[in-house]
């Protein structure tokens, strides 16, 4: 078993350091593009996935990257989630939009998939210079700390996010009003990450997401479930690592997550 997991962190204070925060608020028009309309990619992007690309493999022999700037010019790689023995999933920074516009809430996220299945993850905040881990079976950590989420409160106390674009279109504003009356809160991070770091934590309590890529899900769902947190599609269908998954459903424990299900179920 793969056994380095504080060199991974060292990996990600490293590119945090060299290529992150030295451009964050720093950034000029022309180190700021767009894959595809309101797709953002910024020069910190590159720089961090190329970085991890070269050091990530020399970890794990036989190793390789897939990583979410790679795949842009290269759909295919995903296809290594499925058929390689050992994949580095790579998001170099995740909340790009929030990162190109100065605001706080981005991290650079890593996940170990060995034969389809994801053993390891890293979150990374590179403001804080905290990194969060976990390894399948052995639990998650935010720097020294165990993470156990916490029992989550009552649903007018709830704190989460609901991406209504999932529901038709006469579905989502009856479901827009009756979430809004239901829970505590509805916020969207704009960093999926986060979002799963902040459940873990238990400052948020549930998300619904209407799709997230694979370097969106991966490194997170990991550290939820081994934080004591469900995750699960809507419809039942399992989750790969290769999945661009829909209609994903995240909680602070089992019991919460089917509450959040029926409250969904009632708009489909």
């Amino acid at each position: 078993m793969f056994t380095k997991a504080s060199e991974v962190t060292d990996l990600l204070v490293q590119a945090s350091t060299e290529f992150v925060l030295p451009r964050f608020r720093a950034l000029a028009d022309q180190d700021v593009q767009e894959k595809s309309p309101g797709d953002l990619v910024t020069v910190a992007d590159i720089d961090v996935e190329h970085f991890l690309n070269a050091q990530l493999p020399s970890l794990l022999t036989g190793s390789c990257v897939v990583g979410e700037e790679a795949y842009a010019k290269d759909p295919g790689i995903l296809e290594r989630l499925s058929n390689e023995e050992a994949v580095w999933l790579v998001d170099p920074v995740d909340g790009t939009v929030n990162f190109a516009h100065g605001r706080e809430t981005f991290c650079v996220m890593v996940a170990l998939v060995c034969k389809g299945e994801t053993v390891m993850s890293w979150i990374h905040d590179p403001l804080s210079g905290t990194t969060a881990f976990a390894e399948k079976g052995s639990g998650a950590f935010w720097g020294d700390q165990r993470l156990r989420t916490p029992t989550p409160p009552s649903f007018s106390q709830l704190h989460g996010q609901i991406n209504f674009a999932y529901f038709d279109h006469d579905m989502r504003s009856p479901l827009k009003t009756r979430a809004n009356e239901a829970f505590g809160s509805l916020t969207r991070l704009g960093c999926a990450g986060h979002d799963f770091l902040a459940q873990a934590r238990g400052t948020r309590h549930f998300a619904f997401y209407r799709r997230l890529w694979s370097w969106d899900h991966v490194p997170g769902t990991l550290l939820l479930q081994e934080a004591g947190g469900r995750v699960g599609l809507l419809d039942g269908a399992r989750i790969h690592p290769a999945d661009r998954v829909q209609g994903l459903i995240t909680a602070a424990n089992e019991e919460l997550w089917f509450k959040i299900k029926d409250f969904l179920d009632n708009y489909l």
